[in-house]
């Protein structure tokens, strides 16, 4: 009798941590597609357009961009205005936007940028940069205009001090 009840317990028991497996995949697999169907907002926005000719990308504490995809169309006059939403100085937690050209290696690039304090971590002289604005901090923020490139998929990165990690998105061109 005590065997069939370890038996039956053992059994149970094995059933339960299945469920709970099938439970956690289930549960990942619900937030995942509901993080597809969220409405646009600017805390979860990954991609946007260009709107009349401008647009505003948010730069964090928690080294994030707000947007990891940015559309417009050839030879449109974009007004990108960069706002740094955190309260970190510049000294710290600076963030600026440099849009790169083509086939720019964003790693070299960015090691490049480590040099260039001076120059808002912009390498003085480089032809990868298409455009970009000065490094701000916490509460501020920075306007630039600048013409959209010929259509294609272009790269935008901070380049303060190991940003571009994870500070990074595309710029496309339609």
């Amino acid at each position: 009798m005590k065997k069939v009840l370890l038996v039956a317990l053992m059994g149970a028991l094995a059933v339960s941590c299945g469920n709970t497996e099938t439970k956690k995949k289930e549960e990942s697999s619900v937030t995942h597609n509901h993080e597809h169907v969220a409405p646009e907002t600017p805390s979860n926005s990954t991609a946007k357009h260009v709107e009349n000719g401008t647009i505003v990308l948010e730069g964090t504490d928690q080294m994030t961009f707000n947007l990891s995809e940015i559309k417009a169309k050839a030879g449109e006059k974009v007004t990108l205005t960069l706002k740094h939403v955190g309260k970190m100085p510049v000294t710290v937690m600076g963030h600026n936007f440099v849009l790169l050209k083509q086939g720019t290696d964003v790693a070299a690039f960015a090691a490049e940028a480590l040099k260039a304090k001076d120059s808002d971590y912009v390498p003085a002289g480089s032809d990868a940069v298409i455009a970009h604005t000065k490094v701000i901090g916490g509460g501020e923020e920075t306007t630039i205009t600048f013409d959209a490139p010929e259509a294609g998929t272009y790269d935008f990165i901070c380049s303060f001090p190991a940003h571009a990690a994870m500070m990074k998105g595309k710029f496309i061109v339609e």
